[in-house]
């Protein structure tokens, strides 16, 4: 089982996107970068959650959608044109909530 070592806020420009169906894609903020590790200590692995509450792996992301890739725009160069519309302020209810643990 892997346990999150470190979280941090996610700088401006990052996103994370999704594969909704074969021809459609969704891209959302990444909110935070959260550094995970296993529980004896080995094989770190570093992963973004969005501003949605989803992240790759995670059991409750939204349905049908698969990660693709994070990417990162400058802020002077817009927003992808696959950008979600939503507010990121209305986050999911049911959506996971990261809570850092200690490092054995």
């Amino acid at each position: 089982m892997k346990q999150i070592v470190e979280i941090v806020p996610a700088r401006a420009g990052w996103y994370a996107r999704w594969q909704l169906t074969p021809e459609v894609t969704r891209c959302y903020p990444v909110s935070l970068w959260a550094l995970l590790e296993e529980a004896d200590g080995t094989g770190r692995e570093v992963v973004g959650m969005d501003c949605v509450g989803q992240w790759p792996g995670a059991d409750d992301n939204e349905a049908g959608g698969q990660f693709v890739r994070y990417l990162y725009q400058t802020p002077d160069s817009g927003e992808p044109e696959d950008i979600d519309s939503t507010p990121t302020g209305e986050l999911r209810e049911s959506g996971p909530r990261l809570q850092p643990t200690t490092a054995p």
